[in-house]
């Protein structure tokens, strides 16, 4: 299994997901928006037209059809945009409090459940076939695609040559380009239909194409594996099937809120760290709402940001999401959102402040006094991103303080005026 398919893609350590909300300005789930990025279109570059036709000769001796590779290159060209992408991508992690809000946004909420009543009939097919709940089916589409709407407009196959012949990790995107080309060869798309995110992860549910070959689905019965078409069918299915083989169990939560006693020994939390939950109960660990502990097996205590944070006791469908990112947002993401579609409220446990000494109500409040000021930051979620970051800068030099963009109490203070 491609336990870690899309790590390299991921923005927020995978949220996954170009989904552009509000002040954040952030990247979740590696996909990008319909309309038309900056040098995405080929352009002229002799030493790309090289490598392709040394490349050609090694598809070839691999099984690829001379008329795969004919039909796949006609339109195909080097794609600077994509090596800027590749080589630019932010290095930073988001705090699960951040990821959480972009992730379970009352946006993402909303549209999640109009989705899920939209499509129940095809997800509850799924559920039956793979065990699935539809709910978690759903959450994995809210966060890879905005369900659907963030499907990526970049032609595959010019985005993972680009990538090949750039070489930072050639050998892999080789490696995609040749799945992709058998992808094609097996008829499931077109070259042109075949698009996606600037690093080759594809359709609905955002697989790469070796992922795509061990287990996307063909649930509509048509012959062909469709994960793109407006229809998300194939797609959902999928990503059931992943989920299945990689040892999803039906009516078992991939993890609950927990309340910790206080003075609880930290070492014993951490994935691998499973016991009992009347061991846990033992302990002193409850419910988040003070009940006790469901059994669903041995579980193991995650504190992502800390004892004075939220805590969950996981259970092995968090691994199994896991399985298909393995970041540990990305999975307590779909999970919550999950859980959220499902009609649950969210976390009871509040977060710690930030490096900066600000709650998220803080961070909400300072957004919302930047745009009154007349430096907007484009929505007022509490997540500090690029557009949050412009106008702290803006706000800061148009009153000659020193130009940072960092928020602070102090910054906050000040727009308080």
């Amino acid at each position: 299994m491609q336990a870690k398919r899309r790590a390299f893609i991921l923005g927020l350590g995978a949220l996954s997901l170009s989904a552009c909300v509000g002040g954040g300005g952030r990247s979740m789930g590696g996909v990008v928006s319909r309309a038309a990025e900056p040098g995405m279109s080929p352009v002229p570059n002799a030493g790309f037209d090289a490598w392709v036709a040394s490349y050609k000769t090694r598809a070839a001796g691999r099984g690829i059809a001379a008329s795969t590779l004919d039909s796949a290159f006609r339109s195909a060209g080097f794609l600077p945009g994509v090596v800027e992408r590749d080589r630019n991508q932010t290095e930073f992690t988001r705090t699960l409090e951040d990821y959480l809000a972009i992730a379970a946004s009352p946006d993402r909420i909303t549209k999640g459940r109009a989705s899920l009543a939209r499509h129940r009939t095809t997800l509850s097919a799924i559920e039956s076939r793979y065990g699935v709940e539809a709910e978690v089916v759903t959450a994995v589409w809210g966060l890879e695609s905005q369900y659907g709407e963030r499907r990526g407009t970049v032609p595959v196959i010019s985005a993972l040559a680009t990538l090949a012949y750039d070489g930072r990790r050639g050998a892999f995107f080789e490696q995609q380009l040749t799945a992709a080309l058998r992808i094609l060869q097996n008829g499931d798309t077109t070259p042109a239909n075949m698009t996606g995110s600037w690093a080759g992860a594809m359709g609905h549910t955002q697989f790469i194409p070796t992922s795509y070959l061990e287990y996307a689905v063909d649930f509509t019965g048509d012959g062909r594996r469709d994960i793109w078409a407006d229809d998300p069918t194939d797609a959902l299915a999928s990503a059931a099937a992943y989920l299945s083989r990689a040892g999803w169990r039906k009516g078992q939560p991939w993890g609950v809120e927990v309340r910790l006693p206080a003075g609880f020994n930290t070492a014993l939390a951490g994935r691998g760290k499973g016991r009992a939950p009347s061991d846990w109960a033992a302990l002193g660990v409850t419910t988040a709402d003070g009940g006790r502990l469901p059994n669903h097996g041995a579980g193991s205590i995650l504190i992502p940001q800390g004892p004075s944070g939220p805590a969950f006791l996981i259970f092995n469908n968090f691994n199994a999401i896991a399985r298909y990112n393995n970041a540990v947002n990305y999975v307590i993401g779909v999970g919550h959102l999950s859980d959220r579609l499902r009609g649950a409220g969210p976390l009871r446990a509040s977060f710690p402040p930030d490096s900066a000494g600000l709650t998220m109500q803080d961070r909400q409040e300072l957004q919302r006094r930047l745009t009154a000021a007349g430096f907007d930051t484009e929505g007022s979620d509490g997540v500090i991103g690029a557009k949050t970051r412009a106008a702290i800068e803006g706000f800061q030099r148009a009153r000659g303080m020193a130009v940072t963009g960092e928020p602070s109490a102090a910054l906050l203070q000040t727009l308080r005026g």
